[in-house]
């Protein structure tokens, strides 16, 4: 290709008299159409433009991308103009020269204006009859671009654009001038997106950047700008063609291309490889999450618009365990109406969210993400924040007992009773608070919820990260929640107690990068303490033993001895949960019917396995040691439901681990798993206890929302 040598000019000198003398052969040059324009009025309008430096650029945006924690393109963020602009070496020459041939032939010779193109367009216009041809050059196109607001066709619009071009052409060399323009062109609307600049309508073309377009892709995109609807090549491939060829045969006669290399180019096809890349998201899950978090923080417009990077948290590796564990370890799970499987999984140390995984549930909830989407009963999983609330209040847990014979009747504050129930109907014997918590014993933990407080329980968990809203009434203490709570919280809370008693609020985003340089890094936020170091670890180091000896004995079990957790059963046992952690990584996991409130299982057997497997791969080996901390002042508590010595107690059975006794209690003869869950608030009297919810349609809640249990 004989390329012609760019000739850079040095910036043309005005002296002042340009403010008469422009203005006055625009004059000239338009009066044999114009018929006649009072000079004068054309100074002062010429004059009365603004200075450029007053002026805000047209806000053209670019636009902003969600990456994966490895840098790999998640997707873009929709917007109605698609924008990446270009440096100026990453501009093909090729295509510079064919928008400088088909645009403005005289780029490098002339100032900001065309005075002969000028005159040539009258004349043209004259023996016409009417406007057929155009005389702005690039600069003034980019003025138009850049400073003119819904830019009229009127004389006075052209008279203002001269001079913020000559005034643009004296701050600006051409070359920048040139970068600029390409960047800030339109070249047509596909699929309700505007591609503006070269980049996106490369990409929206020929799915390719434009650093490697080659002659006939870039002397149809350079033919663009012009009439973008008209010659768009996906609505009219004919007037697209032609425009090519006419691009193509002005750049041999200004010596751009050779004779050959013009014919052989204009016999060629359009050569139109429609792009995705735009429009494309791998995964609709995560980048709903993160987009979402992006425009709480930043705003709507700043995101579509802003050509911000965001890099989420979610560790791609981590993602593909947690996936595995869900479609692999969930015993229950079945598509099209069987029980699904939601895994959330956070880092302690910053609230980073590192996996989000579900299993396939019904084919018109494939835009529903159980693990951070769907509100469920939490079952037992709950009572750790009734435990963190007596360590806060300092009551020692080992030496604080409760009579645990069911059902046991309640009074409630403020009048009216409640019945309570453990798994096995009757129970019995006398609990001190650690055992009450391995064998999740409903009757004993309905008792300290009534002697800590509910509302002292609701503002525990809430500062833990509870989002899903509470009503503070004593049946949430064993998981009776009127709207559940997603795995995503629950990981979260419970990292929390892994964290050492600082809480961080979940994110999915781990850094932001702004075109300016700027950096927002989510991940060094400091998070709030909640609890004293060694208030966190008490309520660990009970949690230990749920794994080690209690419901989740058997299931649980990751290869490190710092892991800590809790099962969780819902009524009927619809809902089953393990919520746990170590050290690295804080993971609930649950197991449902994604509409309705049938059977799914005991948290322990059937949650369990899922949360082991992911724990086990995600840790590597790894097993840190919890922090300790300062040992915290604690005593026994003496009310009126605790038992004031220690009589013995009979130990009640881990009804989790036999399938003798899943059968036995799904056929009625108990009430759930681990002694937890909304079900032991059957028999309310006059106190308010969660609503059931109705059986939801399989239709996804909103982004953000939550899909009721029943």
């Amino acid at each position: 290709m004989a390329t012609r040598v760019r000739r850079r000019r040095r910036k043309p000198h005005h002296p002042i008299w340009h403010k008469v003398a422009i203005p006055l052969g625009i004059i000239a040059a338009l009066v044999l159409t114009a018929g006649g324009i009072a000079a004068g009025w054309a100074i002062d309008v010429y004059n009365s433009a603004p200075a450029l430096s007053s002026l805000k650029p047209v806000q053209k945006g670019r636009s902003s991308a969600i990456y994966a924690a490895d840098g790999s393109l998640i997707g873009f963020i929709r917007s109605e103009n698609v924008r990446q602009p270009l440096p100026e070496k990453a501009q093909p020459q090729v295509l510079r020269n064919a928008t400088i041939a088909i645009e403005d032939k005289n780029f490098f010779k002339h100032g900001a204006l065309d005075y002969e193109g000028i005159a040539r367009a009258a004349w043209k216009d004259l023996q016409a009859g009417a406007a057929v041809q155009g005389a702005s050059t690039i600069t003034q196109q980019l003025v138009r671009n850049l400073y003119i607001h819904n830019p009229e066709n009127t004389l006075k619009r052209k008279l203002i654009e001269a001079s913020l071009a000559v005034e643009l052409e004296e701050a600006h060399g051409k070359d920048w001038i040139l970068t600029q323009y390409l960047n800030s062109a339109p070249y047509g609307t596909v699929e309700g997106q505007t591609a503006v600049g070269a980049e996106a309508a490369s990409q929206t073309y020929f799915s390719k950047p434009a650093k490697n377009l080659n002659l006939t892709e870039a002397a149809l995109l350079a033919g663009l700008p012009q009439a973008p609807s008209e010659y768009n090549p996906f609505l009219d491939p004919k007037a697209a063609l032609k425009r090519r060829n006419e691009v193509l045969l002005v750049m041999n006669e200004q010596g751009y291309i050779t004779g050959d290399e013009y014919r052989g180019a204009k016999s060629r096809g359009l050569g139109l490889n429609p792009g995705d890349k735009y429009q494309v998201i791998k995964d609709p899950f995560l980048f709903d999450l993160v987009q979402n978090e992006l425009i709480d923080k930043y705003g709507i417009n700043t995101v579509r618009k802003g050509g911000l990077k965001a890099y989420t948290t979610i560790d791609p590796d981590l993602q593909a365990k947690a996936e595995y564990a869900v479609e692999n370890y969930c015993s229950v799970c079945y598509p099209e109406g069987g029980p699904v499987a939601g895994l959330a999984s956070v880092n302690p140390k910053n609230g980073a969210i590192v996996a989000l995984a579900n299993t396939e549930g019904f084919a018109d909830e494939s835009q529903f993400n159980y693990a951070w989407q769907a509100r469920r009963q939490p079952g037992s999983s709950f009572k750790t924040f009734v435990l963190t609330t007596a360590v806060k209040e300092g009551i020692d847990p080992g030496s604080t007992y409760y009579d645990g014979t069911s059902p046991k009747t309640l009074e409630i504050p403020g009048g009216g009773t409640w019945t309570v129930n453990n798994s096995e109907g009757e129970g019995g014997g006398t609990y001190d608070l650690e055992s009450a918590t391995w064998d999740s014993v409903n009757v004993v933990y309905a008792q300290l919820d009534l002697d800590v407080g509910p509302e002292n329980v609701t503002q525990t968990a809430q500062e833990m990260g509870i989002e899903s809203p509470l009503q503070s009434v004593p049946a949430e203490g064993i998981g009776g929640l009127g709207t559940g709570v997603t795995p995503l919280e629950m990981a979260d809370a419970y990292a929390t107690l892994a964290s050492g008693g600082i809480h961080h609020d979940p994110t999915a985003v781990s850094k932001v990068e702004f075109p300016n340089g700027k950096v927002d890094d989510f991940e060094k936020d400091s998070g709030k303490r909640v609890l004293t170091e060694g208030q966190a670890y008490e309520v660990t180091r009970i949690l230990e033993g749920v794994i080690t000896q209690g419901t989740g004995a058997g299931y649980t079990n990751t290869g490190c001895s710092s892991a800590a957790g809790k099962t969780g059963t819902s009524e009927e046992l619809s809902d089953a949960w393990f919520v746990g952690f170590t050290p690295l990584f804080s993971t609930a996991v649950w197991v449902g019917h994604p509409t309705t409130r049938e059977y799914t299982g005991f948290g322990g057997p059937t949650a369990g396995p899922i949360w082991a497997n992911y724990m086990s791969e995600a840790v590597e080996g790894d097993c840190p040691e919890f922090e300790t901390g300062s040992a915290p002042d604690l005593e026994g508590l003496d009310s009126e439901h605790t038992s004031g010595s220690y009589g013995g107690y009979e130990e009640e059975e881990t009804y989790e681990g036999s399938e003798e006794e899943e059968t036995e209690e799904s056929s009625g003869g108990g009430k759930g798993e681990d002694g937890g869950g909304e079900e032991n608030a059957a028999e309310p009297e006059p106190e308010p206890t969660p609503t059931p919810e109705p059986t939801p349609t399989p239709t996804p809640a909103p982004s953000g929302g939550g899909v009721s249990p029943g």
